[in-house]
């Protein structure tokens, strides 16, 4: 099955991509959102072209489990990402990611955080799911 993740960000949305074939990812890219805005169109041709068949989002929580502050603007991204592409939604948790993609980043000398952060969500999604 072919996945793709998303790390939503209000500046710019870090994107991966996997496969439970094989049981890998990898980062792909960065988004950057358009004054203020979700690069909609971006987005829409990337889930065209990769066309997967589950959709992971990060939901962003703070460590005690609440909802974090951008909740509710993943919320709305969530919401539309179902609207545009028949698949499979799901959000997991991101708590973390960011900070374990900076430590990868760092011993890689690579600055590509938010792809990476995406693609964790994916092997974290991986974890959960071969428990199953």
């Amino acid at each position: 099955m072919q996945i793709i993740a998303f790390d939503f960000g209000t500046k710019k949305i870090g994107v991966a991509v996997g496969q439970t074939s094989t049981y890998t990812s990898s980062p792909l890219l960065i988004i950057k959102n358009k004054d203020g805005k979700v690069n909609w169109e971006e987005i829409n041709k990337l889930i065209n072209e990769w066309n997967p068949e589950l959709i992971i989002v990060g939901k962003p929580l703070n460590m005690d489990g609440t909802d974090s502050e951008i909740m509710k603007k993943v919320d709305r991204f969530f919401k539309k990402l179902k609207s545009l592409h028949h698949a499979r939604y799901e959000y997991i948790d991101e708590r973390l990611t960011t900070f374990e993609a900076k430590q990868i980043l760092a011993e890689n000398k690579n600055n590509n955080i938010d792809a990476n952060a995406a693609k964790i969500l994916i092997e974290n999604w991986f974890e959960i799911n071969r428990q199953k």
